[in-house]
């Protein structure tokens, strides 16, 4: 045989496509979950307009009392449209990441979505990614239109300094990851997707009433305040009157400042104890 007729081993042989990131796989997770939250009615409907609708109802309920904590001579004080925006905004976050995803995740695991999901690849790193991120589109678009329902319908005034926006951005930011991780945590409770709505939103309903969100906080009992400081929806409101509300304000709160260092840790334990919750509950399928 001639050596031009030996056949040589391809040096480029094929190899195997490397499979995509942690990070990236969780990123291309984002736009499924959000697109397929807004497909389902009642998620737009209970979740996302909710807190818009409440805020429509409460600004037009109260909104012919005059303003809150107008001094004696008239001055100071704001609209109830102004109060109320805080507290969706806080509410909002907490009905977009801790009721939807806890519903949505024990609804896909009863249905074995997450069993499929749980014999590919994908990492469960990468599903809580995705489903954070969700959180993240839906509550800005959310705070999007509460805000601008605020100002074009109500005439609420915005902050103009720069400082309270930032404090905006992380409050927000740090709200979206506390919500979310405690939705996930909250979806290893139902026994069944059937039991999913009935288990999450008592929980849900009773934090927004003790926490300031439809009541002035300062109007509450104080063992009902003391209740509420041990659940992160009070301070992540707090934070958000601090933001939108005039300086004061603050003397109606418990401790008679925005304290805006001791929000940040109460909510960052709350995320650390989520995280830790969510990686030692979470799984694919129910066991038993």
């Amino acid at each position: 045989m001639s050596p031009a007729a030996v056949v040589r081993p391809s040096t480029g042989a094929a190899r195997t496509p490397a499979l995509p990131g942690v990070g990236a796989v969780g990123l291309r997770r984002i736009g499924y979950e959000t697109r397929a939250h807004f497909r389902v009615v009642d998620h737009v409907f209970f979740s996302f307009l909710f807190p818009v609708m409440m805020f429509l109802l409460f600004a037009a309920i109260f909104g012919q009392q005059g303003e809150l904590g107008a001094a004696p001579d008239g001055t100071g004080g704001i609209s109830f449209a102004s109060y109320y925006l805080t507290s969706m905004l806080a509410a909002g976050l907490l009905l977009s990441g801790t009721q939807t995803l806890a519903i949505d995740i024990a609804i896909e695991k009863h249905e074995g979505t997450l069993a499929r999901l749980g014999n590919t690849p994908m990492s469960p790193i990468s599903f809580f990614i995705g489903k954070l991120g969700q959180v993240f589109v839906t509550g800005t678009a959310q705070a999007a239109v509460l805000v601008l329902v605020a100002v074009l319908g109500f005439g609420v005034q915005l902050p103009t300094e720069p400082g309270r926006w930032l404090t905006f951005a992380w409050l927000f930011l740090l709200g979206t990851a506390v919500f979310g991780v405690l939705g996930i945590a909250l979806s290893a409770l139902p026994r069944s997707g059937k039991s999913a709505t009935a288990v999450v939103l008592p929980p849900v309903l009773i934090l927004q009433f003790i926490s300031g969100v439809y009541l002035p906080f300062s109007q509450l009992p104080d063992w009902l305040q003391q209740l509420a400081a041990l659940f992160p929806l009070k301070w992540l409101a707090e934070g958000m009157r601090g933001v939108f509300l005039p300086e004061h304000f603050a003397a109606a709160e418990p401790s008679g400042v925005w304290d805006c260092g001791l929000i940040a840790l109460v909510l960052g334990g709350w995320l650390v104890l989520g995280l830790v919750v969510c990686l030692l509950t979470f799984r694919w399928q129910r066991r038993g």
